[in-house]
């Protein structure tokens, strides 16, 4: 039923650039392999080798020790390899079943045989805990529905190595455990699978082994019993990581830079009321539904809002829009940076530029003055990458230190910024904590909404929980913890006295 998997010397250059450099180790059957590494690490473009979607330059992929060529994805099926994308490749317009089989119909003569393609269907969604209908439309399943139907899918293509790129990126803390119990009864049926996820805390709590790659070469591989998290780290980014989190300074005490009161976001928020105040960084923390982004969005004018007020340095502001919003110094970077942060077409001066002539009267930069915002940023940011090159080619963090770098030209006093470190590396993720402490050290108000609790424990001056669209408790830095953060999000009491 499993295989074994061996790489020996794998290059990959995609023209002039070689983003893999002789590449060699195995996959032993039946275990859950964490895959980690920073973004342009190489991970994702070995997978793809392994899955058919790329070929070699050199080198040599050998299963249960044959030397194997795969010229497309559906040739690497074949022998029970599948690959789960991050952005997962289902055809909304088709249903549950369809996606199933598509490319792989079951036929009866000329006809196609419905019956025993849905039969069958059900038969593996039912293995992997799916309670949807078989015969509803992809379009209306939610992000975890759709990875069990993806899984699904895998089991009818009998996959004997399935390999998880970020899988619990958009998932619930219960989709979570769902997921991986489905990995651990897929581990015990002797499936291989490779587990590729910046979340340390899972890859400890899942996988049996851990495998390291760093610029494109393989770097370590260890148990993962004795590997503990900071090690991972270390491993990936080349050097140690004592410092995560910057020291926090003490914010400005007296007049508050942003006053929120009784504001309610009909059907996302009630009620909510909070301070912000200069060189403060504020968290908001909550479970998925809890109302922390549509929140902010009905502060910023996306959303319609009833009643309650907003003030930004004591002035009274009713915001329309995010544009107001900016004219009014605040700055809401959004959890989406490529549908809504960055023009990832464009290339880096181009996105900058464009958000200067946006909150500038003058109709056009020089295109000295253009270089120097581009330098500036590039240096100040530390954004690595190619500067003449478009954003989509930058690494996740990159692209979010380049949103960053756009959205401080206007100068605002307020920056809001929504899972600011979502799907960014652990090096990407220090430099962006660095980053965030020195806007708060400069005088601005900095407010967090983030999922993960570490990061809002390591970096915020107090936290905001959020539970069933209200505010449950705001917690002062001395009380932050990750039990106390969680019983007030989920409704448990911790202690006796709780701070409102």
């Amino acid at each position: 039923m499993s295989l074994h998997v061996a790489f020996d010397g794998i290059t990959k250059e995609f023209g002039p650039v070689r983003v893999l450099h002789g590449v060699g180790f195995d996959l032993n059957p039946g275990r859950v392999h964490g895959l980690l590494g920073e973004n342009g690490a190489g991970k994702s473009t070995l997978m793809k080798i392994l899955a058919g979607y790329h070929a070699p330059t050199s080198g040599t992929l050998s299963i249960d020790g044959e030397p194997v060529t795969f010229r497309n994805s559906r040739d690497a099926e074949k022998r029970g390899i599948v690959l789960i994308h991050q952005e997962l490749s289902l055809a909304d317009d088709l249903t549950v079943t369809q996606n199933m089989f598509l490319g792989h119909e079951i036929r009866r003569g000329w006809l196609l045989d419905d019956r025993a393609m849905r039969e069958r269907a059900v038969q593996a969604l039912r293995q992997v805990g799916f309670e949807g209908d078989p015969d509803g439309k992809v379009r209306d399943l939610i992000v975890a529905e759709k990875q069990l139907v993806e899984i699904a899918k895998a089991q009818l293509r009998n996959a004997r190595l399935l390999i998880m790129d970020e899988p619990t990126a958009s998932l619930t803390p219960s989709e979570c455990d769902r997921l991986f119990g489905l990995i651990d009864r897929l581990r015990r049926d002797g499936v291989t699978i490779v587990y590729i996820s910046h979340k340390l805390d899972e890859v400890e709590r899942i996988t049996d082994e851990v495998i390291v790659m760093r610029d494109g070469r393989f770097v370590a591989r260890a148990p993962t019993a004795e590997t503990p998290r900071q090690r991972m780290a270390e491993l990936m980014v080349g050097r140690e990581l004592t410092d995560m989190f910057p020291d926090k300074q003490s914010p400005a005490i007296g007049k508050p830079l942003m006053a929120v009161r009784g504001l309610t976001v009909p059907g996302w928020a009630e009620d909510v009321s909070f301070d912000l105040h200069p060189g403060e960084i504020l968290g908001f923390a909550g479970l998925v539904g809890a109302g922390r982004t549509e929140l902010f969005e009905g502060i910023l004018g996306l959303r319609p809002r009833s009643g309650g007020t907003v003030e930004i340095e004591g002035r009274p502001v009713v915001l329309r829009n995010p544009r107001e919003a900016m004219r009014n110094g605040l700055t809401y970077l959004s959890e989406d940076r490529k549908g809504k942060g960055l023009h990832v077409g464009m290339g880096l001066r181009e996105n900058l530029t464009l958000m200067t002539l946006r909150h500038h009267a003058h109709p056009l930069l020089s295109p000295a003055s253009e270089e120097r915002a581009l330098e500036q940023a590039v240096a100040s940011f530390g954004i690595r990458g190619n500067p003449q090159g478009t954003a989509s080619s930058l690494s996740g963090g990159n692209q979010q230190k380049l949103a960053i770098a756009k959205f401080l030209e206007p100068d605002p006093r307020v920056f809001v910024l929504d899972e600011p470190t979502r799907g960014v590396d652990v090096g990407a993720k220090r430099d962006i904590y660095f980053l965030i402490a020195r806007l708060a050290a400069e005088g601005r108000g900095v407010i967090v909404i983030s999922s993960e609790l570490i990061e809002l424990i390591g970096l915020c001056h107090r936290v905001i929980v959020m539970r069933g669209r209200r505010v449950s408790a705001t917690v002062p830095a001395d009380r932050l913890s990750e039990e106390e953060l969680i019983a007030h999000a989920i409704g448990t009491e911790v202690s006796t006295h709780t701070h409102h």
